[in-house]
């Protein structure tokens, strides 16, 4: 676990000294948001540059009549990669930002009634594993040794180290063999606990980060140690408040923060980044250029003008991408304290809906929504008396499933409506005050996502650390990546660790 920087709140922090050096990270999710903060705080002067009217990237929010709607992500892991953020010039993220526990973190329910409470509590833990099968109490006691283990290897050691060369991939492949990070996550879960219901309980985390549990390696079953040490969290007032704290933090630290004017260009001269273009004209020179762009954008759109941009995006197009999302945002009248924060209602199948998913790129008849209610935690994220609620399905990517989703969003939108009144609200659509989705094709036109990909780069083990994108681009000495398609991966830990290892080349780069 990332340990934690204590502030000291006895002194007003110095400000760091200035390198003379200057920086600009294009967009501001989460991602460029931790490493602007990270270069502003080591004397770098940076400017932030982000094409839409609000930070947050895939952290977006929405406010329709009283309710506060986030895109998401929602889900906050260790807290303390955020917390030193703040730390590291010595100031505390709790006077910006407030985190309240989520307890349990999610709800697992299935459709013959099951349902199983997930959390870092481990007598109810065995209670109810016990209840599904007594002989997986102890597997699961194997299975918490194993994801400690990968946790040590895949998070603690590696998650903030860029792979930037094959020598230090080779140099990290006995401990992922000795892990045996070439099985899948379901297979490794499946090594340890019988009951399939306890089996999708144990893998389901990966779908968290884009990776499909049946293909995704099994280093990523970290997952579980990492919410079990840190719990889980949420932002009062919403996700988007956590990016409003790290805005405050990093222009109190100096830096700037250009708005509502995309990047079309990054101009190159030979094999060094040298300017950076806007939409509306604005151009400015730069030591160093950071992108927390989607991957595939940065490389075919950003730097169109260069050949390295040509080359290395026709590369990225060929790999395998994370599937997209549908998400149907509602605002619905009464409050449902018995619907936890988190809930998952599994649907009838597992394994072949995956494959749907994955592989064959089909839009099934079932499903399995993630279901995310934060006013049973934060009441102030909707009017009072009412409810803020969001229902995800995971669904294949526009490059597998070319569809008309205007056409077909209101029918899957009333669809996943259905099933949450079947199964938890029955007269959900006579409460509903508010309610719109969100599509592939939103993900594509807002976020400039690749094939509308929610996670960038399918996180399997041949696009892991040295095969992702990486964090220092090969040939164009000062143009570094951070975020989803760059080591280590998606999710706010993932994210903010690029951030980490991006930071630690540029300031070693910038300094020299």
């Amino acid at each position: 676990m990332t340990p934690t920087i204590a502030p000291d709140r006895t002194a007003t922090p110095a400000p760091a000294q200035d390198t003379g050096k200057t920086a600009c990270v294009i967009g501001a999710g989460f991602g460029g948001l931790a490493l602007a903060i990270r270069l502003q705080g080591a004397g770098v002067a940076t400017t932030l540059v982000e094409g839409r009217d609000k930070p947050g990237g895939r952290a977006y929010f929405w406010e329709r009549e009283g309710f506060t709607f986030d895109a998401g992500p929602t889900v906050i892991t260790d807290p303390d990669c955020l917390r030193e953020l703040w730390a590291l010039t010595g100031h505390d993220m709790g006077a910006d930002i407030e985190l309240m526990p989520v307890n349990p973190f999610y709800r697992l329910a299935w459709p013959d009634g099951t349902q199983f409470d997930y959390s870092n509590d481990d007598a109810a833990l065995n209670r109810q594993i016990a209840a599904l099968n007594p002989a997986d109490v102890a597997g699961y006691q194997r299975f918490l040794a194993y994801s400690a283990a990968v946790y040590r290897e895949g998070y603690v050691k590696l998650g903030h180290v860029p792979f930037l060369d094959f020598a230090s991939m080779v140099k990290a492949a006995p401990a992922l063999m000795k892990n045996q990070a070439w099985r899948s996550v379901h297979a490794m879960v499946s090594h340890f606990v019988e009951d399939e219901r306890l089996r999708q309980a144990l893998s389901f985390h990966s779908l968290l980060v884009g990776g499909n549990p049946m293909a995704t390696s099994a280093i990523y079953a970290l997952i579980h140690k990492l919410e079990r040490d840190g719990g889980v969290w949420w932002a009062k007032g919403g996700t988007n408040r956590l990016v409003a704290a790290m805005v405050t933090h990093f222009e109190r630290l100096g830096g700037t923060v250009r708005m509502a004017d995309p990047v079309v260009q990054v101009h190159t001269f030979g094999t060094s980044a040298s300017e950076v273009e806007t939409a509306s004209g604005w151009r400015q020179r730069f030591d160093a250029v950071a992108s927390n762009a989607d991957i595939v954008h940065s490389y075919k759109a950003l730097l169109a003008g260069s050949k390295r941009g040509a080359d290395y995006s026709a590369k990225l197009a060929r790999k395998r991408f994370s599937p997209s999302l549908f998400v149907v945002h509602f605002g619905i009248e009464g409050t449902w304290p018995g619907i936890p924060h988190h809930t998952i209602l599994f649907g009838p199948r597992y394994e072949g809906l995956l494959a749907d998913i994955y592989d064959r790129g089909v839009l099934p008849e079932d499903f399995s929504i993630y279901l995310h209610h934060p006013t049973v935690t934060d009441p102030s994220m909707a009017p009072e008396g009412k409810s803020t609620f969001y229902a995800l399905v995971p669904v294949a990517h526009l490059g597998k499933l070319a569809i008309d989703w205007e056409a077909m969003g209101p029918v899957l939108a009333r669809r996943i409506l259905d099933e949450v009144g079947r199964r938890l609200i029955p007269d959900i659509h006579s409460r509903i005050v508010t309610s719109f989705h969100y599509t592939p094709r939103d993900f594509a036109s807002d976020l400039n996502a690749h094939v509308g990909s929610a996670f960038s780069l399918e996180p399997i083990l041949t696009q892991s650390a040295w095969f992702r994108g990486h964090n220092r681009d090969d040939v164009i000495e000062n143009f570094y990546l951070v975020g989803a398609g760059t080591h280590p991966g998606a999710g706010i830990p993932g994210v903010v660790g690029s951030a980490k290892a991006t930071a630690g080349l540029m300031l070693e780069d910038l300094t020299k």
